[in-house]
This record gives C-alpha cells, sequence and structure tokens, in this order.
C-alpha cells in the first residue's frame, strides 16, 4: 500500500516539474497567432505613486512619544508580570493588561 502511495506521489510531482520546466517553444506552436489589442491606459499593479486621500496620509510622530509609550507598556507588562509571581491565579494568566498596546 504504501508503494502504491509513493509512486502515485512521485508520478505527481513528475508531471509538476514536467509542467513547470516545458520551453517556451513548444508553447508558441501550440497557441494561434491571435492580434493583441493594445491597451489605452498602461495596467500596473503598484502604480509608482498611490494617491491617498489627505484624511488618510500617515502623520509624523515625535520619537520621543513613541519612546514613552513603549516605556509606559514595559512598565504595565512588568507590573502584570509581578503580580502573577506573587499571587497566580488562572485569572491574572488569562486576563490583559491595561496597557493600550495589544499583547
Amino acid at each position: 500500500m504504501g508503494l502504491c502511495v509513493s509512486a502515485f506521489g512521485l508520478a505527481v510531482v513528475a508531471l509538476a516539474f514536467r509542467a513547470t520546466t516545458r520551453s517556451e517553444s513548444s508553447e508558441a506552436t501550440v497557441r494561434p497567432d491571435l492580434p493583441l489589442a493594445k491597451a489605452a491606459v498602461p495596467a500596473r499593479l503598484f502604480p509608482a505613486q498611490a494617491a491617498m486621500p489627505p484624511a488618510l496620509k500617515p502623520q509624523q510622530v515625535p520619537i520621543e512619544l513613541l519612546l514613552l509609550q513603549i516605556e509606559n507598556h514595559v512598565r504595565l507588562e512588568q507590573a502584570a508580570a509581578e503580580s502573577f509571581i506573587e499571587f497566580p491565579t488562572q485569572a491574572l494568566l488569562r486576563g490583559k493588561t491595561t496597557s493600550p498596546f495589544v499583547n
């Protein structure tokens, strides 16, 4: 049974490998020559400059403010850890801290 499953898996992998390594010349003979319509505007998946509404543009936040928020978060997490070490309960283990960051 294991030998049959292994042989089947090998066949599937061989077919997938053959499909990905086909040469371009074999595909060209299969496809008929059709006239291609040119697009009026070149399509781009990611435009060079994405237009954002002014309300959604990111605003510059001072680095000091970010550092203060991180320090406050660390203090709150340390306080929660210390309270759990002093008196470990299931509620303290599963509870969330008062930090605004998601932990």
